[in-house]
């Protein structure tokens, strides 16, 4: 058996959304390079999705990230291990008594891969894009009042309140990407200019090409390049994987994952991710506006049956976000399979069946379809009659951007701080609020959540947010999958992280 993770747990460590959902322009497909790079040979890696850009603080495609976490730098990083946050572009910080400011002391010697050199007034023209364009990530910056760079080698961020997780907002994920001061914005959406391991080489309809930085200012990369190919199919990328065409993949097939653990022709990892995947409901629509009407379609699913579909035994049934092995973990849940339930909440909405609910789902990501198909028969029985609408990626960013839908299903990805499962996506005009969900209690125990100190009454508030959020069916939360990734025997220097984050820069082929 060749299976470099096993099943780990978070159980020490604090749970910043890198994925799920965004709207976003499509990638440029007839510029630079398409031809596959390697270290001691081609290195392909197969993602399931392409990305819809690479503008870093405006996606928050997983797919975007997946090539991105390679390209950009912050100012912290997630640890590989327990996700605690260590320093990168940024080597040291320190905080006032009152908590209300924050001096970061940034490294020197760090390049673009432009040959620009890094300083404080970069990471100034970064984070003040993110809060004056009010981009992807800009709640993040929510108590910031200002972002200043008294010399070349050190940033002050000045706050309203203090603010606990200040660390895990900047470094969570590459959305909170440094860019250097003066960037053509026009073009970030098909270029990139980090100061990452690897540097953008080019892109086609089908894959994304990356060079060794070798002026990085850590380690140069053990590889040559990277080549991203997009391949939809699971089955098809662990063929390619097996017929050497890619030598590591994510779209690893749910089904496969079991006899994989004991077959000599690859290696497998997998561990417990900090992800959750859901069914959302739009809000703004009726008659999904009525919250009986929610709690109805929560009453009548057997998310057992969904998961089983769609993951296997690679994932655990969960009906709020955070997993249960992480200390942040809230166990709530209200929704036992109940179809007569189901109905009589119909009848108090006032609603007459049958009615028709659009799922959104994505043949990029195959479990939403499998998963889809499954919810489609549990609503039957209570009048909900399921059109299940497959988009490529591209095209179902765009409508949920929109709010074009009934009802979609998707994941969160890499999350790290309880914030990040919640805050976004729930609070009343949040910028991942797409189902346009609003709630008074639910804005104050977040708000106030956001700026508690006190651990085990941060953990109070968010337990209270999470189960006002189950209640009202803001998401309908489905499961926690485990992360799962293969690739060919002998590589040395990749792990599977918890956060899903694709790092390649200590990757190393077979001599």
């Amino acid at each position: 058996m060749r299976r470099r993770a096993v099943l780990t747990s978070l159980a020490a460590s604090p749970l910043v959304a890198a994925a799920g959902c965004s709207a976003g322009e499509g990638v440029d497909t007839g510029t630079g390079d398409e031809g596959s790079a390697g270290g001691g040979g081609a290195f392909v890696a197969a993602i399931s999705a392409r990305p819809d850009q690479l503008d870093p603080h405006k996606t928050t495609a997983y797919a975007s990230f997946q090539v991105l976490e390679n390209v950009y730098d912050t100012l912290v990083v997630p640890s590989a291990d327990d996700l605690s946050m260590q320093p990168s572009l940024a080597t040291a910080w320190e905080t006032s008594p009152d908590g209300l400011t924050w001096t970061f002391t940034l490294a020197e010697g760090v390049t673009f891969h432009d040959g620009k050199p890094f300083t404080a007034a970069d990471v100034v023209f970064s984070y003040r894009r993110i809060i004056d364009q009010q981009l992807a990530n800009s709640a993040k910056f929510a108590t910031v009042t200002d972002v200043s760079a008294p010399d070349d080698t050190h940033v002050v961020l000045t706050l309203s309140k203090p603010t606990p997780n200040l660390l895990s907002r900047l470094g969570g994920f590459k959305g909170m990407a440094i860019l250097p001061e003066g960037v053509d914005e026009s073009t970030l959406a098909t270029q990139a200019v980090g100061t990452g391991p690897f540097s953008l080489q080019g892109s086609s309809a089908s894959e994304i090409s990356l060079a060794r930085y070798d002026e990085h200012w850590g380690e140069p990369a053990a590889l040559e390049g990277v080549t991203f190919q997009f391949i939809t199919e699971p089955a098809a990328a662990l063929t390619g994987l097996t017929t050497d065409q890619v030598q590591w993949t994510d779209n690893v097939p749910a089904q496969r994952v079991a006899a994989l653990e004991d077959d000599d022709a690859v290696e497998l990892g997998k561990v417990a991710s900090v992800d959750y995947w859901y069914l959302a409901m739009n809000c703004a629509k009726a008659p999904f506006d009525r919250v009986e009407v929610r709690r109805a379609v929560a009453f009548a699913l057997d998310r057992e049956a969904i998961t089983e579909a769609a993951r296997f035994d690679t994932a655990r049934v969960n009906q709020t976000a955070i997993p249960e092995d992480s200390e942040w973990y809230y166990e709530y849940a209200p929704f036992e399979t109940d179809v007569d339930q189901a109905k009589q909440l119909l009848q108090q909405a006032g609603v007459t069946t049958p009615i028709t609910m659009g799922l959104m789902v994505t043949s990029e990501y195959p479990e939403t379809v499998t998963a889809a198909q499954v919810i489609a028969s549990q609503l039957e029985p209570i009048g909900v009659q399921v059109e299940i609408q497959t988009e490529d990626f591209a095209t179902w960013l765009d409508r949920q951007g929109r709010g074009d839908f009934d009802a979609f299903m998707l994941g969160w990805l890499g999350n790290v701080d309880p914030a990040d499962f919640y805050e976004e996506q729930h609070r009343t005009g949040g910028p991942n609020n797409y189902q346009k969900y609003s709630s008074p209690v639910t804005d104050d125990l977040l708000d106030r959540a956001a700026v508690e100190a006190d651990q085990a009454t941060r953990k109070s508030l968010y337990d209270q947010a999470a189960k006002q959020i189950v209640d009202d069916v803001s998401y309908l939360y489905l499961y926690n999958p485990d992360a799962v990734q293969a690739w060919k025997p002998g590589i040395t220097g990749y792990d599977v992280r918890a956060d899903k984050a694709v790092n390649f820069d200590t990757l190393a082929l077979p001599s």
